[in-house]
């Protein structure tokens, strides 16, 4: 951020500056809406099942997610014929990890902080577009660069204080990245995603690669979803944690 030289500057245009901020960030908001596909579909979209697949370290992994929008979410990936189940259900949340994934290969309460970084999960769409109508603080902080292309530079400020960035592209209003840090394990972790290849389905848009860092370390992987179903029937019973064998 520029330093303000002139007290009285920064008196004099303090009213004036906000209100320019304010409707631009109004004007970016609703420009990207429509880049998605418009509030109306969006609001009609109660559930959802996307199908991905990655690789690491020359392993194919294959994943599925189900989301009750604003409900709840499981998700299922499949490593060595192994698979890893993760539920959240409004503030609780249960998993099955493996052995080759630390786990005991039996149900088990996720940790807190798990499933506070997994909850937004619950949703479907725009990073945007859900915090605002969570109540978070948006400021468009800058306009850049990134790759090239001119991007607006978004800052979310969420109620419980966690701050995250989005950078949406000036030409089409697609999200082309969003960072963030995130507490894991008492550690505070920087993660970050590229979205791209974005496609409609049924009239919404959604990124169908998206690059992060690789978790083995080294450089990053890209996870490509290969299907996104809309509103199909999702049964209760997926999100119930089950009794240990």
């Amino acid at each position: 951020m520029k330093k303000i030289v002139y007290l009285w500057a920064i008196i004099a245009l303090s009213v004036s500056s906000f209100v320019v901020s304010a409707q631009s960030v109004d004007e970016i908001l609703a420009k990207h809406q429509e880049a998605m596909g418009g509030a109306d579909k969006w609001s009609k979209v109660k559930s959802l099942v996307q199908n991905t697949k990655f690789t690491i370290q020359g392993m194919e992994i294959q994943s599925k997610s189900s989301i009750l929008v604003g409900k709840a979410f499981r998700s299922e990936i499949e490593v060595m014929g192994n698979k890893m189940v993760q539920v959240v259900e409004g503030e609780n949340g249960w998993w099955i990890r493996p052995q080759m994934m630390g786990g005991s290969g039996e149900p088990e309460e996720m940790p807190k902080e798990m499933i506070k970084v997994s909850k937004n999960q619950e949703s479907v769409g725009s990073l945007l577009l859900t915090a605002k109508l969570e109540g978070s603080k948006i400021d468009l902080v800058n306009k850049e660069k990134l790759d090239g292309a001119d991007v607006y530079v978004c800052q979310i400020t969420k109620k419980d204080g966690d701050v995250g960035t989005v950078y949406v592209s000036a030409s089409t209003y697609l999200i082309l990245k969003f960072a963030a840090k995130v507490n894991l394990g008492g550690q505070s972790v920087d993660t970050e995603l590229k979205f791209s290849n974005y496609k409609a389905v049924d009239g919404l848009y959604f990124p169908f690669s998206i690059e992060t860092a690789n978790p083995m370390g080294g450089g990053t992987m890209q996870v490509d979803t290969t299907s996104i179903e809309i509103n199909p029937a999702l049964e209760a019973a997926i999100f119930v944690k089950p009794g240990k064998k």
